[in-house]
């Protein structure tokens, strides 16, 4: 039988030289978890490249792209809502839409739905099924908290004791919460509640307030 490795012009590994018996060091165990995971990617690229699909210009300006999407594009649509009530209320009855005013690209996201926070009501979003966020506006690389299992499970039952303990965000006993819960066809933007102190600020003085933890609703915006 021909030796496979051979025949492997991308393998994933190459065997080392220096055997277990010349390694003659003392160090913590090494993870190789990353580093593997990062060669088994660009071997996959490699092979699609070479068949076609894209080219390396392509996975470049695509990276290039999702790093150029960040929270601030959810800041400057909750900065316009707040000094404009008639944008707001186009962002609430269809943010897709709003989006395009403001030239934000939501093409991926099939329904954006926008809540906005009041004195009565205090709104936070979950995916409970999995981690489906608003990338297009919030980021390509959601929060570790978000996707992991504690604050799905968690948040849906208690929401207020999640939010105070994990968060330090205290709700007052008189403000609904209302839970949000995000799935493939739709996504949620929170509008924060405008913090007191800041009438008659123009919209780019806003932007710096608004989180992106303030936009899932596990914070407030920043106070001036």
């Amino acid at each position: 039988m021909e030796d496979i490795q051979a025949q492997n012009r991308y393998p994933f590994y190459k065997v080392s030289e220096t055997s277990v018996e010349d390694h003659d060091h003392d160090h913590p165990p090494i993870n190789d978890d990353e580093a593997y995971w990062n060669q088994r990617t660009r071997v996959i690229q490699k092979l699609l490249e070479e068949k076609g699909f894209f080219t390396a210009a392509d996975v470049r300006r695509e990276i290039e792209r999702e790093d150029s999407v960040t929270p601030m594009l959810g800041a400057r649509l909750v900065a316009r809502a707040w000094v404009d009530p008639d944008f707001k209320l186009r962002l609430c009855e269809d943010g897709k839409a709003a989006c395009r005013e403001m030239d934000i690209d939501t093409v991926e996201i099939k329904r954006l739905e926008v809540v906005e926070n009041t004195e009565f009501v205090h709104h936070v979003v979950v995916c409970t099924l999995c981690s489906c966020y608003p990338r297009a506006i919030l980021g390509y690389h959601p929060p570790s908290w978000y996707k992991s299992t504690a604050y799905r499970n968690r948040v849906v039952v208690d929401p207020r004791g999640v939010l105070e303990n994990d968060f330090g965000t205290v709700i007052e006993k008189d403000v609904e919460i209302r839970v949000m819960d995000s799935n493939a066809d739709t996504r949620y933007l929170v509008i924060p509640l405008r913090p007191k102190g800041t009438e008659g600020w123009d919209e780019e003085t806003l932007i710096p307030l608004v989180t992106r933890d303030s936009m899932i609703g596990v914070s407030f915006a920043n106070a001036p």
